[in-house]
């Protein structure tokens, strides 16, 4: 990794660490398909929030109303009124693209079964002209836990299609990236050590 690209990774990672763990939740949250519904008084809009399950819950009132009222000044939400006196508040596009930005750097690979003693590689060939897309790509891989195979090829010994899966589509880069699943490999022995399987 070159200087540009640990500089860009840092700066990523200090916007997120900018915004709090409510904020970031809240963001994670709407951006699951929920679109909050809030009322215009604050005893009534703390009843829908701690009536919805999930996440909510967890969050106590006055740090949701500060969180809340944080992200609208950032422009990472938008509110629409509703005709029946609530208000609807849902991720604006920058709001989406920080939410996805802060889901990469939280994901990672659930470890909780044994190695079924199958190997994952992903090969990309991302072109020049889509830069930005690889380098990202390529610090998403080694933030799940990915070790370098080859140029433009990592490995990794556990189930993760879904993560892969997900870092495609949001950079839009499905037709450069190949996911294989392989049994055998002829240096297994060092890269059952790089990854502490033994």
């Amino acid at each position: 990794m070159d200087i540009a690209e640990r500089n860009q990774k840092i700066k990523l990672r200090k916007q997120n660490k900018r915004l709090g763990i409510v904020q970031q939740k809240i963001l994670l949250l709407l951006l699951g398909g929920l679109a909050l519904s809030c009322a215009r008084t604050a005893s009534r809009q703390w009843k829908i929030l701690k009536a919805i399950r999930g996440g909510w819950g967890e969050i106590q009132k006055q740090a949701a109303e500060r969180a809340i009222e944080s992200l609208y000044e950032s422009r990472l939400i938008e509110a629409r009124e509703n005709s029946d006196r609530t208000t609807t508040l849902m991720l604006s596009r920058q709001g989406k693209k920080r939410a996805l930005t802060y889901k990469t750097f939280a994901m990672r690979v659930a470890n909780t079964k044994p190695w079924d003693g199958k190997w994952r590689i992903v090969l990309y060939d991302i072109p020049e002209d889509e830069r930005e897309a690889r380098n990202a790509f390529r610090d998403h891989l080694t933030d799940l836990g990915f070790r370098k195979l080859q140029h433009s090829a990592g490995i990794y010994p556990l189930e993760c299609h879904e993560e892969i899966e997900f870092l495609v589509e949001l950079h839009d880069i499905r037709r450069y990236v190949r996911y294989i699943i392989a049994e055998h490999i002829d240096n297994e022995i060092y890269w059952r050590n790089v990854f502490r399987l033994d």
